[in-house]
């Protein structure tokens, strides 16, 4: 057979193939009717509040319809979700309603509210099914025998979780408009409202490297940390009342904050995996080659937990105080968090055998670790920008030096590092997991050592 011959069989070879469907011809029925409703609910809201509208908000609303539509067409469980939410939630501002005005006191009238869609009450509801999670994740991770079914249910609970977090913040955000006149505002705050946010966002994070790896081995890891969270954030809202919605202080009166803050929580929920993933890593790793030095993430991660009510001046106050830095002992609460903490992570490092071989590959673990870094690095360039715009309109100057803008500054070279080091001299395995882990400690303490050590503009943020 000639060279000629060849070329025309392989032509006739390649056209013979069926071409892949384009990109509009693979979405579904579903996907344009989701398209539908998020284009017309918009137009609705525009018109409903068209007075109320400055240019800004135009803007936002004109991009949120197709970046929410491409989020939803990229993957399908946001437009259910985004269905449930919506129903969920404007069921909730309907139930508050009285002769079309909307009472804040019917939260504690109305049987659905009181129970179920209050939005106190919708948290309280995500924060037990993340903890519900966390728990068959792990049963599922260490069971002989149908651990896959154990972990299916983990994440149809976490689902749920996401939801009733999504219906918290969206019905947070109505009665702050009804609890006081003029008052609205994002539920981003304070706290208590970023940590529902990093709950279901974290969460949805982990749920979408689940499907997108087909596997449901990297919530058990992942979790902890958000079920971590979920007990910080019901410690703060029984001790420091921070449920009860508050006047913003002047720093936070700016629109900047609706893009600010949530930006900022990508980053740490996509952090917060990676290092947990990198702590799965070095698990992994060390079934087949014991090393104490590859398990110092146990024992660093225990030293954290330990740490963490000193951290927090989590101390009940002496009598006659209202300090709480006069500490006269540690609350049982948190003796009860640190007792179990440890517990947790000494069972892990004595079982590690058993579970370690069930995990995803490691190479699967480096490539999540690698998306969430880069995702997250992403996230915080956008982010600190934003909070530049924000200090030069609230302070009258981009960059201060300020205590929290110099540890900012320091996380993000330790994560644009970290990618440097990936793309261009192929950074894998060992090195690359610590430090993920190292980044994640330097994370945390830009979140919450600068405001409870360090004085300066961000000192709004301390507990």
């Amino acid at each position: 057979m000639t060279a000629a011959t060849q070329t025309i069989e392989l032509k006739k070879s390649a056209g013979s193939q069926p071409m892949r469907p384009g990109y509009f011809s693979r979405l579904k029925a579903w996907d344009w009717i989701f398209a539908a409703m998020v284009v017309g609910g918009l137009t609705y809201s525009y018109f409903l509040f068209q007075p109320y509208l400055d240019r800004y908000e135009i803007f936002v609303l004109l991009l949120t319809a197709p970046s929410w539509i491409a989020l939803a067409w990229f993957w399908r469980p946001i437009s259910y979700l985004s269905v449930v939410v919506a129903v969920l939630s404007l069921t909730a501002i309907e139930l508050y309603q009285v002769d079309g005005v909307g009472v804040y006191a019917r939260a504690e009238e109305v049987f659905l509210l009181k129970f179920f869609l209050a939005s106190q009450t919708a948290v309280l509801h995500m924060s037990l099914l993340l903890l519900a999670s966390t728990v068959f994740y792990w049963v599922g991770l260490l069971a002989k025998k149908n651990g896959a079914g154990f972990e299916e249910v983990g994440a149809k609970i976490a689902w749920v979780a996401v939801t009733m977090g999504l219906v918290a913040f969206c019905v947070r955000w109505y009665e702050t408009y009804l609890h006081n006149t003029g008052l609205g505002y994002i539920p981003i705050s304070n706290l208590y409202e970023v940590f529902i946010m990093f709950g279901w966002m974290t969460t949805l994070y982990i749920l979408y490297y689940e499907d997108r790896y087909q596997t449901r081995k990297i919530g058990a890891f992942s979790m902890l940390v958000v079920s971590a969270s979920v007990a910080f954030l019901l410690w703060y809202m029984v001790t420091r009342e921070a449920h009860e919605i508050q006047p913003l202080i002047p720093a936070l009166q700016s629109w900047w904050m609706k893009l600010h803050v949530p930006t900022n929580f990508v980053s740490y929920g996509t952090w917060t995996i990676a290092a947990m993933l990198a702590f799965a890593y070095l698990l992994k790793q060390s079934t087949f080659k014991l090393s104490w030095l590859k398990l110092t993430p146990v024992w660093l991660l225990a030293a954290v937990f330990l740490l963490e009510p000193f951290l927090f001046g989590v101390y009940t106050v002496a009598p006659g105080e209202t300090n709480y830095a006069a500490a006269v002992g540690m609350s049982n609460f948190w003796a009860v968090y640190v007792g179990v903490a440890v517990l947790i992570i000494g069972f892990i490092v004595m079982a590690r055998d058993r579970f370690a071989a069930k995990l995803p590959a490691l190479e699967v673990l480096d490539d999540i670790m690698y998306k969430c870094i880069a995702i997250g690095l992403l996230f915080f360039t956008i982010a600190t920008i934003l909070g530049a715009l924000w200090a030069a309109e609230a302070w009258g100057a981009y960059w201060s030096w300020d205590p929290k803008e110099t540890w900012s500054l320091i996380s993000w070279f330790t994560y644009a590092a970290w990618l440097h080091m990936r793309l261009v001299n192929g950074l894998r395995g060992t090195v690359a997991a610590y430090w993920a882990i190292a980044g994640f400690f330097i994370t945390n303490f830009t979140f919450w050592g600068v405001n409870i050590f360090l004085s300066g503009l961000h000192s709004y943020g301390a507990l």
